[in-house]
């Protein structure tokens, strides 16, 4: 008989405003504590200087965090002109100087080369793996880190406000793996100059916004408000829990029968194949993902392939 699981049953998504200076991992653990949530993790790591969206997956919405981390994601950031970091932003020793500061149509004439599938080196000071290391790991304990350059895509980066001479304020829409702290070294140095962030927010996270989130704090205080001294019992705590179905809002939906949601929880594909099926699977591609829903719920992750769906990820409700 399998060990019973700590704490009890919560599924959805929290969708978190970070604070400045809890790492994602700290988040993670707290909301889950203050949920008594058997299991939790997030849709993309936020930086701890960085604060804004970090979506926390509780219990079965755990299995949708890969197309949370696969969505586009908005940033604002500060970008100061000047000074280059070890780090890239402002926890890092000063490395270079520059008195050049570039303005504002000069800034705009560059960020065309930085919007589309380009190159870039992650920060040395990054959780990306080196045989088994944490760069950041490996960076703070004085190793020099050459991480290789990868493709990413950025869909929109403009500048939006510049309070000084020394400061640009730039919004940014862009897929996964983008750094902000690696745009704003590459576009300082694209402009003669060095620079590293200091001040960063993430807007959005997929179809995640600002008003889906609620802060640190104001979660903390709906539990001690409502429960005091009991974790996991905040019925105004609940209310911010969005429902699983809500991360997968741009992949195709198909509501079941009973029988059929019944194959797909065992794990049986589903046939597609007779003519009254015909408007059910209308837009869908072979090959993509489907969002098997019953009673307004989600079943499963599924993949539609030959006339069927397949079962990818079992939701248990």
């Amino acid at each position: 008989m399998g060990r019973r699981k700590k704490g009890e049953k919560v599924d959805g998504w929290l969708i978190l405003d970070k604070p400045v200076g809890v790492t994602s991992t700290q988040a993670v653990a707290i909301v889950r504590k203050l949920f008594n949530a058997q299991k939790a993790g997030h849709g993309g790591t936020l930086d701890p200087l960085a604060d804004g969206l970090l979506p926390i997956a509780l219990g079965e919405a755990t299995k949708t965090v890969p197309y949370v981390m696969d969505g586009v994601k908005t940033y604002r950031f500060t970008l100061k002109f000047g000074e280059q970091r070890s780090t890239d932003d402002t926890e890092g020793e000063v490395i270079q100087r520059s008195d050049l500061r570039p303005s504002d149509d000069q800034i705009r004439a560059a960020l065309p080369a930085f919007i589309g599938d380009i190159s870039q080196v992650p920060p040395a000071f990054s959780a990306i793996k080196v045989d088994g290391e944490r760069a950041y790991d490996l960076a703070r304990g004085g190793e020099k880190v050459e991480l290789a350059p990868r493709i990413i895509r950025v869909e929109d980066f403009r500048l939006t406000a510049r309070p000084s001479a020394d400061e640009a304020v730039f919004e940014v829409r862009s897929g996964k793996g983008a750094y902000m702290r690696s745009l704003a070294r590459d576009l300082a140095q694209h402009l003669g100059s060095v620079g590293h962030v200091s001040a960063l927010r993430r807007l959005s996270v997929g179809g995640f916004t600002e008003k889906h989130a609620i802060s640190l704090d104001a979660l903390r205080g709906l539990f001690s408000l409502d429960a005091p001294g009991a974790l996991g019992h905040s019925p105004a705590a609940f209310e911010h829990l969005l429902p699983i179905e809500t991360a997968l809002d741009d992949i195709p939906a198909l509501a079941l029968s009973a029988t059929e949601a019944i194959r797909l929880r065992s794990g049986q594909p589903v046939g597609l194949l007779h003519r009254q099926d015909r408007d059910r699977i209308r837009g869908f591609t072979p090959g993509g993902m489907v969002c098997a829903m019953s009673d307004g719920k989600i079943v499963a992750l599924t993949r539609y392939e030959a006339g069927e769906i397949v079962p990818v990820r079992v939701i248990n409700h």
